[in-house]
C-alpha cells in the first residue's frame, strides 16, 4: 500500500503509535490557529461593542453614545437666567452644593406671559406669547461634523442608535430607570409630520411656522440601562382597551395631549366626544379615550373676596383638590398630571381657611408670609395626590410628569431671554442649571414624597415620577422659539440692538422632544399592566 509521503511512511512504520499523537497535536494546532483568524476577521483590532463619546473627524461606526451627567453645574437664576440672588422678597439657598430648595419667589419673578393662561384657546394673543427659557445641553452620542465651514455641530451615526425594526415595540425591563441616560440621533426621523396631525396647536406647529431647521425632530432618548421604544400606537390602544387616559393640567399638559394624539392618529382617526368642559377622543376600534381636564393649579380656586383679599384677584385653597377634577376622576384608568408654571401668576395662598401667602400679591410687606409660591406648588402636588390616592371609585394609575424646563436664555420671556437658533441639543458638560427649575422640581418630588405617607401600599403602586426636568433640560433646541405663528411678517432674528424677537420657549414643537414622554407614558402602562397579571 503506497503512501502519499516517504517521510510519513517511515515514521509510520518505525513509530505507528508516536505519528498518531503527532497527527492528533497538529490537527489540535490547525483548529486553534484557524479559530484565531477568524476572530481575529470578526473583531478587528480598535473595534469595540461598548459606547462612547467621540468627538473628532471618525468614522461613523466609532461614533457613541454619552452618559447624561447633570451633576456639579452652575445654578443660574430664577425664572429668568440671570444668577440667583437674595433680595428681601427672594431667598434663594446660597450654597447652590446644599441642595437646599428653600428659595422664595415673588415680585422679582415676572409673570407668565401674555397667553399663557387660557384652556380652550391657542396661547397666541397677537402679541407676547409663553414663558420662561433656561440655558439646558444636550446628551448624545456623535461626531463632530463641519458643514461648509460653519461651527461644528453634534451628528450621531446610525450606528449609535438602537435599531428599529421589531424590536421598535420591545419593552424596556422594569427595573430600569427611565430617566437616566443620553439622546442619540435617529436618522429614521419621528413617528408624524405636522402635516398628518390634525390637532396640533399652531403654536406648537414649528415646521408649519416656518422653522428652517428639523434636526430637532430626530433626537431620541436612550435610558442608561435599556432601550425605551418607539411610541407603539397599536400596543398602546391593545394596552388600553375599553380604558380612559386623562391629560389633566395646564398648558403644557395639552402640549403633551396633543402629542399622544398625533402619534395615535397614525394608526386610526378617533371621533370627537368632546365637551367645554373636558376634550375627549374616542378610538373606536378599542374603545380608548384620550381627555384633557384644564386645571391651572390642581386645586380649589375662586375670584370672590375672601377675609382682606378683594375680590378679583384668584385665590387657590391649598388643601383642598380642584373639584372637577374629583367629580370626574371616576372615569378615568390613568392620569397624567401636570402643573407648576401658573404658580408664578398672582394669586393669594389659602390654607386652613388662613391667607397664608401670595403671589406677585401680598398688601403688607411688614408681615412676612408663612406660605411662597414655591412652597404652595410643594403643597398642591400633596393636596391633589392625596385625593386620588384615597379617592374611594378611583383605583387607577397616576403618572406625575415633573417640571417640563423652559430656556430662556439671558432673560425672561419680557427682559430679552431667547432660544433662538437652537438646533441640537446642549452638549455634555454644557448644561447651565436654572435655580428657579431646581427649586420647584425639588418641592414637586417633596409634595409627591409626602403624598405617598399615610396611602396603602397597594395605592402608593398605583403613584409613579415621571421624572424629565433632567434629561429635558438639555433640549433647549425644541421650543417653538420665534416659530410661534404663520404670519409671513413674522420677525425671527436678533434685531440691529441684538434683542431677541418676542418667542415661545416653554412649549414644545411637535414633533420634537414631547414625545418622548409618551413613549414614556406607554412604558409605564406596560409595566402596570404586566405587574397587575403578575400580582393576580
Amino acid at each position: 500500500m503506497a503512501l502519499g509521503s516517504p517521510k510519513v511512511s517511515i515514521f509510520g512504520a518505525a513509530f505507528p503509535r508516536k505519528v498518531s499523537t503527532i497527527a492528533i497535536a497538529i490537527g489540535g494546532l490547525t483548529s486553534f490557529f484557524v479559530f484565531g483568524l477568524l476572530l481575529r476577521l470578526s473583531y478587528p483590532i480598535g473595534s469595540s461593542s461598548v459606547s462612547g463619546v467621540f468627538y473628532g473627524n471618525a468614522a461613523p461606526e466609532q461614533v457613541e453614545q454619552v452618559p447624561l451627567s447633570l451633576t456639579n453645574h452652575t445654578v443660574k437664576g430664577l425664572y429668568t437666567g440671570s444668577d440667583v440672588s437674595v433680595s428681601e422678597q427672594n431667598l434663594t439657598s446660597s450654597d447652590s452644593s446644599s441642595g437646599s430648595a428653600d428659595a422664595v419667589v415673588s415680585e422679582n419673578i415676572p409673570p407668565p406671559p401674555p397667553g399663557f393662561g387660557s384652556d380652550e384657546r391657542p396661547l397666541v394673543d397677537g402679541k407676547e406669547e409663553d414663558t420662561a427659557e433656561k440655558k439646558t445641553d444636550v446628551v448624545g452620542s456623535g461626531e463632530v461634523e463641519t458643514k461648509d465651514g460653519d461651527t461644528p455641530s453634534v451628528v450621531v451615526s446610525s450606528s449609535s442608535s438602537p435599531h428599529d425594526d421589531d424590536s421598535k415595540t420591545a419593552s424596556a425591563e422594569p427595573e430600569c430607570d427611565l430617566y437616566q441616560g443620553s439622546w442619540f440621533y435617529d436618522p429614521e426621523g419621528p413617528v408624524y409630520t405636522n402635516n398628518s396631525c390634525p390637532v396640533l396647536t399652531q403654536m406648537q406647529n414649528c415646521q408649519g411656522n416656518g422653522r428652517p431647521d428639523k434636526g430637532y425632530e430626530n433626537w431620541r432618548w436612550k435610558p442608561s440601562q435599556c432601550d425605551l421604544p418607539r411610541f407603539d400606537a397599536r400596543k398602546f390602544l391593545e394596552l388600553m382597551r375599553g380604558k380612559t387616559l386623562a391629560f389633566i393640567g395646564d398648558s403644557v399638559a395639552r402640549n403633551q395631549m396633543e402629542s399622544m394624539m398625533c402619534l395615535l392618529w397614525q394608526v386610526e382617526t378617533p371621533v370627537n366626544r368632546g365637551s367645554r368642559k373636558m376634550q375627549r377622543w374616542l378610538f373606536k376600534s378599542s374603545s380608548v379615550m384620550i381627555a384633557r381636564i384644564w386645571s391651572s393649579w390642581l386645586v380649589h380656586q375662586f375670584n370672590e373676596k375672601f377675609d382682606y383679599a378683594p375680590e378679583g384677584v384668584t385665590k387657590l385653597k391649598l388643601d383642598l383638590p380642584d373639584e372637577r377634577i374629583i367629580e370626574a376622576l371616576p372615569k378615568f384608568d390613568v392620569v397624567v398630571l401636570s402643573s407648576g408654571h401658573w404658580f408664578a401668576k398672582q394669586s393669594v395662598y389659602v390654607l386652613n381657611d388662613e391667607i397664608v401667602g401670595g403671589q406677585l400679591w401680598w398688601p403688607d410687606k411688614s408681615k412676612p408670609m408663612k406660605v411662597n409660591n414655591v412652597e404652595a406648588f410643594g403643597i398642591s402636588v400633596e393636596t391633589i395626590l392625596k385625593s386620588l390616592a384615597t379617592h374611594p371609585n378611583y383605583t387607577g394609575l397616576t403618572i406625575v410628569r415633573t417640571w417640563s424646563p423652559d430656556h430662556y436664555e439671558g432673560g425672561a420671556w419680557n427682559t430679552g431671554g431667547s432660544c433662538t437658533g437652537k438646533e441640537e441639543p446642549i452638549l455634555p458638560g454644557k448644561l447651565v442649571k436654572n435655580g428657579f427649575t431646581e427649586i420647584m422640581h425639588e418641592k414637586q418630588a417633596t409634595g409627591f414624597n409626602r403624598a405617598l405617607e399615610g396611602v396603602a401600599e397597594s395605592s402608593k403602586l398605583k403613584l409613579k415620577l415621571m421624572d424629565i426636568t433632567e434629561a429635558f433640560g438639555y433640549r433647549h433646541d425644541g421650543h417653538p422659539g420665534p416659530y410661534r405663528s404663520p404670519d409671513p411678517k413674522k420677525i425671527t432674528k436678533r434685531g440691529p440692538d441684538g434683542r431677541p424677537p418676542p418667542q415661545d420657549c416653554l412649549h414644545w414643537c411637535m414633533p420634537g422632544p414631547v414625545d418622548t414622554w409618551n413613549e414614556m407614558v406607554l412604558e409605564l402602562i406596560r409595566r402596570n399592566v404586566e405587574g397587575s397579571k403578575r400580582n393576580s
